[in-house]
């Protein structure tokens, strides 16, 4: 049998290796987090650690039914797997089953099944169909909005499910897309959209109102330095704001000084990008549009905040930024799990021999937060190792997306990339107090056999299409 048709000689055995590890990895603090005298056995089934066992063993007869598929199938349905993942999201919030305030199970006999896990392998092979047919250009306005569409639909399906956490995750295909060639201006407002959230949380309303009117009269001044044409702006933003202010005053609301002068702000900036449309000041006209969706920007996230979030995850964000602090409240798992890895010193107390684990200190431990148990009885040289375990896997695959001879490879190849490397940097920041705390798994370590399935099937579906890289893929 000639090389180019023989999957065993084709898979990237060095990947599979790393899964292997990984997996076991996990499971070994899987049973660390939850080792208990009544239960010494790793085997026991009636116990977390047994029964990840079990989806370990399931996983790889998942990988090995993957990987004996034709390459062609995953092309050809990957429409067809999107739709039928899209359905159970749609039926999830009516017949599945509520877990911690969620409602995105279906329970299957002993079984929990999560669609919103298997629907990111789902989008990626949607994805890549879609942007690998001929003459696609992602910068069409047709393109974008179909793009948008595929990766949006699924986050508000699960956001109905009130799991944000899962459908912050869908947001990582944007770096997808930008390898694809999506223009860096939309990084760079993904970037100041996630300041200004943050600001807009942290900040007093005046304060910040203040410093965005201060930054955008130097963003006019700075991209056209003609003064007589910025100190009309000037004006225009005084008399303005000036006029709400006094507005302010004179009539008894509700609303703020703060709100007042944004409204000025706002209405100064409609004057100045009616003139500068009308005199084709082409910068000054792209400023005053930023401007102005950044005032409604900040806006919404006030009020997106008070009357959307989840108490639980307002409590939890405001514990991250600053805002709150209730070490026994919001706090208390990330207080925890930060006592814990820091517990470890150097080289860690041992294996099994972690007292925050043995007296469960740290809720969810074996799940979400068993990234502290690696600490406490790792150290910070276990931590290290498992981080750079874990860097190496993700270089590894981007490697893998870039040998890929087919469009359709590649996007999915960074799709699984990008979706396991966001994983990984929310489940460690949720451990040390970087992140809030979403509920997102660390992939093959935490326990759960949905979310180890869905990686699973994520990764090996891609390891499948590397190892036909050298045929014509067609659907």
């Amino acid at each position: 049998m000639p090389r180019r048709n023989n999957i065993l000689a084709n898979i990237d055995w060095l990947t599979v290796g790393l899964y292997v590890l990984m997996l076991f990895l996990g499971w070994f603090n899987i049973y660390a987090a939850l080792y208990s005298d009544e239960h010494q056995s790793i085997f026991d089934i009636s116990q977390q650690y047994g029964k990840q066992l079990m989806w370990i063993g399931a996983a790889f007869v998942l990988a090995l039914t993957i990987m004996l598929l034709e390459v062609n199938f995953y092309v050809f349905f990957s429409y067809i797997i999107y739709g039928v993942f899209i359905l159970l999201l749609l039926l999830v919030p009516f017949i599945g089953k509520e877990i911690n305030g969620a409602r995105s199970w279906f329970e299957i006999g002993p079984i929990l099944f999560q669609p919103s896990e298997f629907t990111k392998s789902a989008t990626a092979l949607a994805l890549a169909r879609y942007m690998s047919t001929h003459g696609f250009k992602l910068q069409t306005p047709k393109s974008l909005l179909t793009v948008a569409a595929i990766i949006l639909g699924p986050v508000v399906l699960i956001l109905m499910q009130n799991d944000t956490g899962s459908a912050l995750v869908y947001f990582s295909f944007v770096l997808v897309l930008y390898r694809e060639g999506l223009s860096g201006v939309v990084l760079f407002f993904g970037t100041l959209v996630a300041i200004l959230f943050v600001l807009a949380l942290v900040l007093a309303n005046l304060t910040l109102a203040l410093i965005m009117v201060g930054v955008a009269l130097l963003m006019f001044l700075i991209f056209n330095p003609k003064l007589k044409q910025f100190f009309n702006v000037v004006i225009i933003y005084a008399l303005s704001i000036g006029f709400f202010i006094l507005l302010n005053f004179v009539v008894n609301t509700s609303y703020t000084l703060a709100q007042f002068i944004l409204a000025g702000a706002v209405a100064g900036s409609l004057i100045v990008l009616y003139h500068s449309v009308r005199n084709k000041f082409s910068n000054y006209t792209k400023i005053a549009i930023v401007f102005i969706g950044s005032i409604l920007f900040t806006i919404s996230v006030d009020y997106g905040f008070e009357n959307f979030l989840e108490p639980h995850h307002k409590a939890r964000i405001n514990e991250l930024l600053g805002i709150e602090s209730n070490p026994q409240g919001a706090g208390y798992h990330v207080n925890q799990s930060k006592i814990a890895i820091g517990s470890g010193g150097m080289w860690g107390k041992g294996y099994l021999q972690g007292t925050q684990t043995k007296f469960d200190f740290v809720p969810e431990q074996s799940t979400d937060f068993i990234f502290c148990t690696v600490g406490e009885e790792w150290g910070f040289a276990g931590t290290l190792s498992i981080i750079l375990l874990f860097l190496f896997f993700f270089m590894r695959l981007i490697w893998l997306a870039e040998r890929q001879r087919s469009t359709f490879s590649r996007i999915y190849g960074y799709s699984v990339a990008v979706i396991l490397f966001f994983h990984f940097m929310v489940n460690i920041g949720m451990t040390i107090g970087m992140m809030p705390v979403i509920g997102i798994p660390l992939p093959f370590f935490s326990y759960g056999g949905s979310s180890l399935w869905s990686f699973t099937i994520l990764l090996f579906i891609f390891i499948r299409l590397d190892a036909s890289r050298l045929e014509k893929l067609s659907g």
